[in-house]
């Protein structure tokens, strides 16, 4: 099979980081996945959640949401709707879950960094995206609480680098960072969250339709990883 865009199968599409995008958050990316475009940012504040105080540890959360017409037809902001949608609480906790495995919350001490992940643009991928860029903005919003005192300079509060990918078996074919019209035809569907160590954080895998065997997740666990080493290299020279 011949993708849309003439990429191979084992290849990412074009991915961009534009580090400090936002002149006021603590921490921001503005990252693409091909056609995906996302903004990360981070917002630093002292003190915790009541449910935290006192117990010398800090706290990361994240948000997410899909501008109206990050797709083709406009939708109506979640916020007028009066109702956050499952899918968007979903991968809310996703990016949570994925920053917070590389956080040290001692180190971190009583402070709070929130996330927040806004989709200006959706071509498959989004959560993915999301989550890499994330990480980028959480670095610097770390950063800005060491410069400004809040956290000690010799805490080490970053344990590893976290980044994510998309794979999914199209026409029995595995294929790493799926595309919106990819993704809609994909028999397997899967969202990959991977450290710089090569240690999983979280799989998400659904068969659409034709179920899965255990050689082809091999096979799209061994394509996420790659992806995700790429990722995390870009990272790497991102913040240098």
């Amino acid at each position: 099979m011949t993708r849309a865009d003439g990429r191979a199968n084992n290849q990412l599409r074009k991915i961009t980081i534009e580090r400090n995008w936002s002149e006021h958050a603590e921490g921001s990316a503005l990252i693409s996945f091909g056609s995906t475009k996302v903004l990360c940012t981070a917002s630093f504040t002292p003190g915790v959640p009541r449910w935290k105080v006192g117990k010398g540890e800090g706290w990361v959360t994240a948000e997410y949401a899909m501008l109206p017409r990050s797709t083709h037809d406009r939708n109506d902001r979640e916020s007028v709707k009066g109702k956050i949608g499952g899918r968007t609480h979903e991968i809310s906790r996703l990016i949570g879950r994925a920053l917070r495995a590389v956080v040290d919350f001692k180190a971190l001490g009583e402070n709070t960094i929130v996330i927040d992940c806004d989709v200006l643009q959706a071509d498959g991928g989004t959560r993915t995206a999301a989550i890499t860029g994330a990480y980028i903005a959480l670095v610097d919003a770390i950063a800005f609480g060491v410069a400004k005192g809040y956290i000690p300079a010799n805490n080490k509060v970053i344990i590893d680098s976290v980044s994510a990918i998309s794979v999914g078996i199209i026409d029995g074919e595995p294929m790493l960072d799926l595309a919106y019209t990819e993704d809609v035809r994909a028999e397997t569907d899967m969202n990959v969250v991977v450290t710089g160590s090569g240690d999983f954080v979280e799989v998400q895998g659904t068969a659409e339709g034709v179920a899965f065997s255990r050689d082809e997740l091999n096979s799209l666990l061994d394509l996420a990883l790659a992806g995700t080493t790429e990722l995390s290299v870009l990272q790497k020279s991102v913040l240098e």
